[in-house]
């Protein structure tokens, strides 16, 4: 194990993203994993606290390896060689999406709910999460920010798989890690403690966190 749990894992990632503190940064989470480990980025930033909303696409036999992802205003991404490798069929994707689709909206409702989306446009966007495995959903992240606006984008986890930026080249102008093992398979084993997220435990990070001016 690496790291004590979720915050634990913010923090440690927090000391390799000092240089940005004077910059015009929003930190913004993946849920539900990432908004944790993005509240402890924020705080030591000084810098606004959002959500990202994105839904990855699982493979029907195997949920947990991952296919694509979705996030808001329509964006999909797709990753071509898993779909090839498992013979997911293009009704089997739609369906899978339109199921997405509904948790994204639950979710963008929950989480938008009586709260402002915190403006991206001109600024230094740093997208975080609790780490990243095949990292279809920080791709997709990271085109939801570059819509909104983001002049630069960093993609920041506390542990990846050795090589992850190769992977993802061309998707964040910046990557930062804490860890990359040699022996990655999940995120989950990096963690002592790697409870599920819920929903309301996003909310109270959002809730608490110091807002800037949008």
């Amino acid at each position: 194990m690496i790291f004590v749990d979720r915050v634990d894992g913010g923090r440690s990632l927090a000391g390799r993203l000092m240089h940005l503190l004077d910059r015009d940064v929003v930190v913004v989470g993946l849920p539900r994993g990432g908004v944790p480990v993005a509240a402890e980025v924020a705080k030591a930033l000084n810098a606004p606290l959002d959500v990202i909303l994105v839904r990855k696409l699982g493979v029907p036999s195997h949920p947990e390896l991952g296919m694509g992802a979705i996030g808001e205003n329509g964006v999909r991404v797709l990753n071509a060689e898993v779909v090839q490798l498992t013979g997911v069929t293009a009704d089997e994707i739609e369906r899978i999406e339109a199921r997405e689709r509904i948790e994204l909206e639950r979710r963008v409702e929950l989480f938008r709910s009586g709260r402002e989306l915190v403006s991206l446009m001109g600024r230094a966007v740093v997208i975080v999460d609790d780490g990243i495995a095949t990292g279809s959903t920080a791709r997709v992240a990271c085109q939801v920010a570059r819509a909104h606006g983001a002049s630069y984008i960093v993609l920041a986890v506390p542990v990846a798989p050795r090589n992850w930026e190769r992977d993802l080249a061309g998707v964040a102008d910046e990557y930062v890690c804490v860890a990359t093992p040699v022996n990655f398979s999940s995120v989950g084993q990096f963690y002592s403690n790697f409870t599920q997220v819920t929903d309301d435990d996003v909310v109270g990070c959002l809730n608490q966190a110091i807002q800037k001016p949008k």
